[in-house]
């Protein structure tokens, strides 16, 4: 595994319409202005004796050595990812939540940056592109995103995958009027291969309920 990815230039982001401003989920619930909230509830639950890392768990179980943290958040998943020796990169849209990821863990990378149209880049790489291992979209990204931009994020996140690399999304029905046969299209019309669908992070098999944990993979060789 690599962990000197932070060390590298590959952490730079062409952004172009950043709309730190704009209106999405997470801001209509709030969630902006509570990152120290948010981890609280994380805190509580590692109190009790709870494991908080089954997106690490998961994401690890695939064997990745580099990973986007997609709507990274305070940063939870990727500072575990990277205590575990991955080569990790978080990007967000809300600065206030990186500011609360910095702080816990500032050797890492941390983008500010619309997934709609953010580009890690990779100085010599034929078109600029930083192209990850696996891709995850956890905490309910999908739903989060403002509505309408779903399929742009896609394909945008499918663009920064490797030959054979994975994108990661787990999503609650409901939060949004994303659907799981949308989510399928927009991964199909991007080039993707719906592999995994579980009910958990843990891969419990989907059992059609409201949430699920989807991988899509990038076929080898494209």
């Amino acid at each position: 595994m690599d962990r000197s990815l932070s060390a590298r230039p590959l952490a730079v982001a062409k952004v172009g319409a950043v709309r730190v401003g704009g209106v999405n989920r997470w801001r209509e619930i709030g969630g902006a202005d509570h990152g120290g909230v948010y981890d609280d509830r994380w805190r509580r639950m590692e109190a009790r004796g709870e494991w908080v890392h089954g997106e690490a768990d998961l994401v690890s179980w695939f064997g990745p050595a580099t990973v986007l943290d997609a709507g990274c958040g305070t940063g939870r998943v990727a500072i575990e990812l990277d205590r575990r020796g991955v080569g990790v990169v978080g990007v967000d849209l809300d600065a206030r939540m990186l500011d609360e990821a910095r702080s816990k863990a500032p050797h890492l990378p941390w983008i500010l940056g619309d997934l709609t149209d953010v580009e890690i880049a990779a100085p010599g790489a034929a078109d600029g592109r930083r192209q990850f291992d696996l891709i995850v979209l956890a905490g309910n990204v999908m739903v989060f995103v403002e509505v309408g931009t779903e399929a742009a994020i896609v394909a945008n996140m499918a663009r920064h995958l490797g030959p054979g690399g994975r994108l990661v999304s787990g999503f609650r029905l409901g939060l949004s009027p994303l659907t799981f046969d949308d989510y399928d299209r927009f991964a199909a019309n991007a080039g993707l291969e719906l592999e995994h669908r579980w009910t958990t992070w843990d891969r419990r098999p989907f059992d059609g309920g409201s949430y699920a944990v989807t991988v899509h993979r990038r076929p080898a060789g494209v």
